[in-house]
């Protein structure tokens, strides 16, 4: 399949988990694709940055003007997690959690929109079920993913004109580098990660892979009436009621 033949796409966050799965499908269907994050890309052209930094998605936007001249796809994927209650959370836990997972994808659109425009390009956020429901202990990423929802939304809306649609993925418990990290915290790993399986109708975590084949499509043009949505990838967890 080509169905990206041609077309130019950055993805944040792409060195492992989603965005990487991302990147390497993109790229598999004929897409030019590059990266950008801290670490570098041994699969891909990047640019190394730190998306907190308020300054730095515009120069991923310049860079990429200068490499490629165009730009077709945009996937904001870079996200972090930190947990604690409100109570817990400090101020420099919840700035450093809304600039990365909803300031840079903020940034990095408005710099790219008179690329996007000039191609009838198409964004694709990262968000996550947390942007619909929450975890106990994560006030900074719930918020921060609501927040990315309503500015997908927002992109929609006014950018629909000029040729621009944006979409978001709410994905579930998916099988990351970062839900490996979380569950290497917790008392009894072994048992969370026996008992994770149960709670998805899907009997089964996500994959990397399953969440890009959504992007993907949102990516193409077999999506061209689609914007302005939030698209839960979740195995089914949010459709289901706990017991009583």
């Amino acid at each position: 399949m080509t169905r990206f033949l041609g077309k130019v796409a950055l993805v944040t966050g792409a060195s492992s988990g989603m965005g990487l799965a991302t990147a390497r499908q993109l790229h598999s269907e004929g897409a030019s694709v590059f990266t950008a994050q801290r670490r570098p890309s041994n699969d891909f052209p990047h640019i190394s940055v730190d998306l907190s930094d308020p300054a730095a998605p515009a120069r991923v936007i310049d860079m990429l003007r200068s490499k490629a001249g165009r730009l077709d796809i945009l996937i904001n994927n870079a996200g972090i997690m930190r947990e604690g209650t409100v109570e817990e959370t400090t101020l420099d836990d919840w700035h450093s959690q809304i600039a990365v997972n909803l300031t840079a994808p903020f940034l990095l659109i408005r710099a790219a929109l008179p690329l996007l425009k000039a191609q009838g390009g198409a964004i694709v956020n990262v968000g996550s079920i947390e942007g619909l429901g929450n975890n106990p202990r994560h006030p900074a990423y719930g918020a921060s993913k609501a927040g990315l929802h309503g500015l997908t939304r927002a992109v929609a809306v006014d950018h629909g004109p000029d040729g621009v649609r944006c979409n978001a993925v709410a994905p579930g418990w998916i099988d990351t580098p970062l839900n490996e990290e979380f569950i290497a915290g917790m008392d009894d790993p072994d048992g969370f990660r026996s008992r994770i399986g149960g709670i998805h109708p899907a009997c089964r975590t996500g994959r990397p892979e399953d969440v890009a084949e959504l992007i993907c499509w949102l990516a193409s043009d077999a999506a061209a009436f689609v914007t302005g949505q939030v698209m839960t990838v979740d195995g089914g967890r949010m459709a289901k009621l706990s017991l009583p």
